[in-house]
């Protein structure tokens, strides 16, 4: 399995360059999960419904499932990768948004226009910028709209 970290700043285009990667890497025929982490408070329940009230009168975790998709929520309490990765079905190729540090292998979207240096510049563990313009960094540059050149610098990781 290849994990890759999409890091960035805030409208970097972090998002954007994460599903057309899950775009490109699928058309290729591989198998891609993704993770996401923000910062922002979020509950995907409605206080009184079945599944918010299962999990406020304690149960650990909960599944919703529907026919044709199901979301597991769990508490815990600020989770690593490792253990979000336990809990995905094997695939060949894991994007995980939002994740600025760590030792996990890491990509930058950069735009000169976010006004803000590029994590790299303090961060030399990042592997590759993805940018549009030049950029004066050690680690490669990579065209940020060219996503099957992003595709292959995963796939080589």
């Amino acid at each position: 399995m290849i994990l890759m970290g999409i890091i960035g700043h805030k409208n970097a285009g972090k998002t954007t360059l994460t599903a057309a990667l899950v775009t490109e890497l699928t058309a290729r025929g591989l198998t891609v999960s993704t993770l996401k982490h923000t910062h922002h408070a979020v509950d995907l329940e409605q206080p009184g419904t079945d599944t918010h009230r299962h999990r406020t009168a304690g149960a650990r975790q909960v599944i919703l499932a529907t026919d044709h998709r199901l979301t597991l929520m769990e508490e815990v309490t600020e989770p690593t990768i490792d253990h979000l990765l336990s809990r995905l079905a094997p695939c060949d190729v894991v994007l995980a948004e939002g994740w600025k540090h760590g030792t996990h292998p890491r990509l930058e979207a950069w735009r000169p226009e976010t006004g803000k240096p590029p994590l790299a510049a303090a961060d030399t563990s990042i592997l590759a910028v993805a940018c549009t313009g030049t950029c004066d960094l050690p680690q490669p540059r990579l065209d940020l709209n060219d996503i099957p050149a992003i595709a292959d610098f995963i796939c080589s990781t």
